[in-house]
């Protein structure tokens, strides 16, 4: 058992938000007891103590949108000419790299920002793999580097025509013999979606397939849509419809399902995503990296659509993210007034709502019976900190290097910025080691 106590305890409970000298029981998994200090230290008089010292104490953070394999790519100058589409980036970078990762690159992509993940506080992720010549085990790999870290996880991998029928038929299989495996272990900690690239890659006999396979799993469907006009180019020249359109017949939207992006979408089709109930999930660095468009959050989120918030393998803090999503809506509508609200509820109410679908239990909240999975953050504000004003210090003050220690599923993960039982150095020499024998191959 474990106390953590003397803490601004930030709960992201609603009947008890926010803890001025407060305290978090753990047993086990889960979280026993959350109250005020000197109340649960008379109580638990045997747990092990974790003091504080007046940090903040919250909920890890989930990111429902990130890409592993693309960790290799930092650092790394391909030449030639530069790309002035998305279609370019896609085909100039992404697709050059995926066809060069082994499964020992597919497990050492994850090592770095698995390490960064557990130091910006980050305690599920949902990823999106691709390796089209590495695709049998690739997903279990990933999931042993998931598993020596402690990170949540949902993983799958992107289906796509692009390299074949054969590879796609790969890639269907790992999914469904991931996402078997998932179900055999029942486990909170590991759990499987059926991954699709986008529509602009998939055809209508491969979809299908896909669709079936998640049936079959019991699970849904992770993929990119309308993330670049060219992905509503193909689906109006190959089907007569629009991306959302297209996903929607295909039965690809529903409530196990996560539509990434959604930007070039008209309003018929965010009806069409509010009538599926399929989340939606926003990633606004990726979409200004690459230059596709702003997304109609705020739009979506007025009409009922739930929206989350990702990273899409840009970083892997989720505070950028909430930082970026705030400024990115305020300029695209030039209102200084908009999207102040609508971040905080995506990171810290809407991504629990994705992330909960896929499990038995319940995370994003300081609350009894919920999954521990808490952070403690190296932050004391230059003005007053309570609940009416902690989003404000979280958005302005805080970073993913402000986070001091990490609890994932009751195991601390990492203590006062040392990760507790990994050997840091020697990890990323071997990523090191990996990354500059792919960087020769391309």
């Amino acid at each position: 058992m474990i106390l953590i106590g003397n803490g601004k305890v930030v709960t992201r409970d609603n009947a008890a938000p926010f803890i001025e000298d407060g305290a978090v029981m753990i047993d086990g998994s889960l979280i026993k007891d959350v109250g005020r200090t000197a109340d649960l230290k008379s109580k638990y008089k045997d747990a092990e103590f974790i003091d504080a010292h007046g940090r903040l104490v919250m909920p890890g953070f989930i990111n429902c949108h990130m890409h592993y394999y693309s960790t290799f790519a930092r650092g790394l100058s391909l030449g030639g000419k530069a790309a002035t589409t998305f279609g370019e980036v896609l085909s100039g970078l992404w697709w050059r790299l995926d066809k060069k990762l082994t499964l020992d690159d597919v497990y050492y992509s994850c090592i770095g920002p698995m390490i960064d993940e557990v130091r910006s506080g980050v305690t599920s992720v949902i990823d999106h793999h691709a390796s089209p010549y590495a695709v049998e085990g690739s997903l279990f790999k990933i999931a042993e580097a998931a598993e020596l870290f402690g990170i949540r996880s949902n993983l799958c991998y992107e289906v796509s025509d692009r390299d074949g029928e054969k590879i796609a038929a790969a890639g269907i299989k790992e999914n469904a013999d991931f996402a078997r495996h998932c179900n055999t272990k029942n486990t909170d900690m590991l759990k499987a979606l059926i991954g699709v690239h986008a529509q602009l890659t998939v055809s209508p006999k491969t979809l299908e397939k896909c669709v079936e396979a998640a049936a079959a799993a019991g699970t849904g469907i992770h993929i990119h849509a309308a993330e670049g006009i060219e992905d509503v180019v193909d689906a109006v020249a190959k089907y007569n419809m629009r991306v959302i359109e297209r996903l929607a017949q295909a039965k690809v939207l529903s409530e196990k399902s996560i539509a990434v992006h959604c930007i070039h979408i008209t309003e018929e089709e965010i009806g069409l995503l509010r009538e599926s109930g399929v989340a939606v999930v926003h990633n606004p660095e990726s979409n200004m990296g690459n230059a596709v468009g702003v997304s109609p959050v705020l739009d979506m989120l007025k009409k009922g659509v739930l929206v989350g918030m990702g990273t899409d393998g840009y970083t892997a803090d989720m505070t950028e993210s909430l930082k970026v999503t705030g400024i990115l809506h305020k300029h695209a509508k030039q209102c200084p007034s908009v999207a102040w609200g609508e971040p905080p509820a995506m990171l810290y109410e809407n991504n629990k709502k994705i992330m909960e679908r896929f499990i038995k239990g319940k995370v994003g909240t300081l609350k009894k019976d919920h999954y521990a999975d808490v952070i403690i953050v190296d932050y004391r504000g230059p003005t007053p900190v309570n609940e009416n004003t902690i989003n404000s210090h979280i958005l302005f003050g805080i970073t993913g290097r402000h986070v001091d220690t990490t609890i994932i599923n009751g195991r601390v993960v990492m203590r006062e910025r040392e990760l507790v039982g990994i050997d840091e150095e020697a990890l990323m020499a071997a990523s090191r080691e990996h990354a500059q024998k792919l960087w020769e191959r391309i």
